[in-house]
């Protein structure tokens, strides 16, 4: 039993678990399919979980905050539509491959702004985030269903929808930004004043207000964040698909919540970090496409993820709760 403690190794996967899920599930795959090891294979499930990762970076955030986001998936298709249309607005027809940059840093904007009325919100009002949030996903889905007159928008700049095929040695473009944004916001959560009051905030929202953090602004800028990467995350999308249509994102943030709470994340906030997050999102992702591999029906993904995340829950509460005298259970 000593030798588990001294195992750095050991002691690792103890405190990170979805690791080890992660482990067992690659190894998992690999043996059941002879195509699941490939180079191709393992790029594509990078690529695959760029767009959801993202997204779960900022997730963590808000969640570790004390607060939850349930309007990512529509700020995604709202973002993907602007970063798509306004490369076709008149003001840029002779910018060439020009036209992209104002159409991407319009669609984050956008992203930011949504971040931002939700923060605001909250911080304002004192209502639940999860309220406030599911509001806005209603409300944000209706505006882009008004914003795209139902339809789908096609880029026409084949620079922009070339842009998800390019690659950086072996590594996909789409993926090397996610693992950017990963390596970012790490630092920001663990080595930055920002990150050491997301954990004050969300441990214990009274002591961090009486320590004089300012929590209003401060889940503010979370928010603003998280917005900022959903839209980063619909824009590389629609660089996938070459277009954005109306229910782009849709469900998004059910997997987004799925994989920050298998990496950890508490959802009563305090606790978490983006180690955790990126198993969880690779877990997810490694599920997904070794069990179309073995083509597996889909919707089979759904159960045993559901599965996972209902024992996962139950487990973390049977062994973190305390009694009444500290002991843990």
């Amino acid at each position: 039993m000593a030798y588990l403690y001294e195992n750095p190794l050991l002691r690792w996967l103890m405190r990170n678990p979805i690791w080890g899920f992660v482990l067992i599930v690659f190894i998992f795959f690999s043996l059941s399919s002879e195509h699941f090891f490939a180079a191709r294979n393992l790029q594509n499930i990078l690529v695959q979980t760029s767009t959801i990762g993202l997204i779960a970076l900022g997730m963590t955030l808000v969640m570790i905050n004390g607060n939850i986001d349930l309007s990512v998936g529509a700020t995604l298709a709202l973002a993907a539509a602007f970063a798509v249309d306004v490369q076709s607005w008149a003001m840029f027809a002779t910018w060439g491959n020009w036209q992209i940059l104002p159409a991407v840093c319009l669609a984050l904007l956008v992203g930011i702004l949504m971040g931002a009325i939700n923060g605001f919100i909250v911080w304002k009002t004192g209502v639940d985030a999860f309220i406030v949030t599911l509001g806005a996903m209603l409300g944000i889905r209706g505006l882009v269903f008004v914003y795209t007159g139902e339809q789908s928008f096609y880029a026409m700049n084949f620079a922009y929808s070339d842009f998800s095929a390019l690659s950086v040695g072996p590594l996909p473009v789409l993926a090397l930004i996610f693992l950017l944004c990963v390596g970012g916001v790490h630092w920001l959560l663990s080595r930055t004043v920002h990150g050491r009051n997301t954990y004050a905030v969300g441990g214990n929202r009274e002591a961090a207000v009486n320590a004089g953090i300012r929590v209003g602004p401060h889940m503010m800028i979370n928010f603003m964040i998280i917005g900022f990467l959903a839209a980063l995350s619909g824009v590389l999308l629609s660089t996938q698909m070459g277009a954005a249509t109306p229910n782009l994102g849709r469900d998004y943030e059910l997997w987004v919540i799925t994989a920050v709470v298998l990496g950890g994340t508490k959802l009563t906030g305090g606790k978490g970090d983006i180690i955790g997050t990126l198993g969880g999102v690779l877990a997810i992702g490694i599920l997904r496409n070794g069990m179309n591999l073995m083509q597996v029906p889909a919707f089979y993904v759904y159960v045993i993820l559901g599965s996972i995340l209902i024992a996962v829950l139950f487990l973390d509460k049977r062994f973190n709760r305390t009694t009444d005298g500290g002991l843990r259970l």
